[in-house]
């Protein structure tokens, strides 16, 4: 059984409280349950973590090198932490970044992400689904042996 970790960044755990428009109503803790859900349905071992701390999602980072994929949403640090990327450089595992809201169709500093070239792909824009569409599409990378979908 394939193991995925997901890691959740900064303000994330405030979810269902911040601006329903972009994040959408549900709490991370719901959305955590989804995808466990999901992971079920495909076969798929999943572990959440969530921190507001920049050292402390580089040192979860560091850790994934037990698990076969990754999905991540940095919050805010997708746009300017270069830490977070090298770390993401050192895994060789794909490795999805979600985010909730469309970053491309809002304010222009979050258009870029310093993490984009250190995944196979990045889902912006589905809300709770971002995350599942992640799991999916790491499924089906995992069950062609690494190569892309």
């Amino acid at each position: 059984m394939n193991k995925i970790l997901v890691i959740n960044g900064p303000n994330l755990n405030m979810l269902g409280k911040r601006d329903p428009k972009h994040y959408g109503t549900l709490t991370l803790e719901h959305i955590e349950q989804l995808l466990v859900e999901e992971a079920k349905v495909l076969n798929l071992s999943i572990d959440c973590y969530q921190s507001n701390i920049e050292g402390e999602l580089i040192n979860k980072i560091h850790s994934a090198l037990v698990y076969e994929g990754v999905i991540i949403n940095a919050g805010a640090y997708t746009h300017y932490s270069y830490a977070i990327a090298d770390a993401l450089s050192l895994l060789d595992i794909p490795i999805v970044e979600v985010h909730l809201s469309h970053i491309h169709n809002r304010e222009s500093f979050r258009e870029k992400s310093v993490l984009a070239k250190c995944c196979v792909g990045q889902i912006t824009g589905f809300k709770e689904y971002s995350y599942t569409l992640a799991l999916h599409a790491l499924d089906k990378i995992l069950k062609n042996n690494g190569g892309i979908i």
